[in-house]
């Protein structure tokens, strides 16, 4: 069982920059996905992010390219999302999501959640 806890967050200026992380449990952690999820007042959860297990794959959503980052530090079993020139459509709660390495896997479903950490940015 993957567990992921985010850190992170809080209240931004419109332009600023945070981080957050995810610490994930086990020494498993290097085979798995990670990726961030989001979720904004009245909207549904999508997907803002992800990094293979090998960290050889990233992929951002269109509305977060070039001003996200995500990048993961298996020694720490640890993954970060960067975020720089927020504005207010970036706020919401953000995800930590996990899943199996793809050859590890017999889908591509995220499967593995964490809590949840809000992001609010203020305008």
């Amino acid at each position: 069982q993957v567990q992921l806890v985010e850190s992170g967050g809080g209240l931004v200026q419109a332009g600023g920059s945070t981080r957050l992380s995810c610490a994930a449990s086990g020494r498993t952690f290097s085979m798995y996905d990670m990726g961030w999820f989001r979720q904004a007042p009245g909207k549904e959860r999508e997907v803002v992010t992800s990094i293979s297990w090998s960290g050889g794959t990233k992929y951002y959503a269109d509305s977060v390219k070039g001003r996200f980052t995500i990048s993961r530090d298996n020694a720490k079993n640890t993954v970060y999302l960067q975020m720089n020139s927020l504005n207010s459509e970036d706020t919401g709660v953000y995800y930590c999501v996990a899943r199996p390495a793809v050859h590890l896997r017999s889908n591509s479903t995220w499967i593995h959640w964490g809590q949840g950490t809000q992001v609010t940015v203020s305008s």
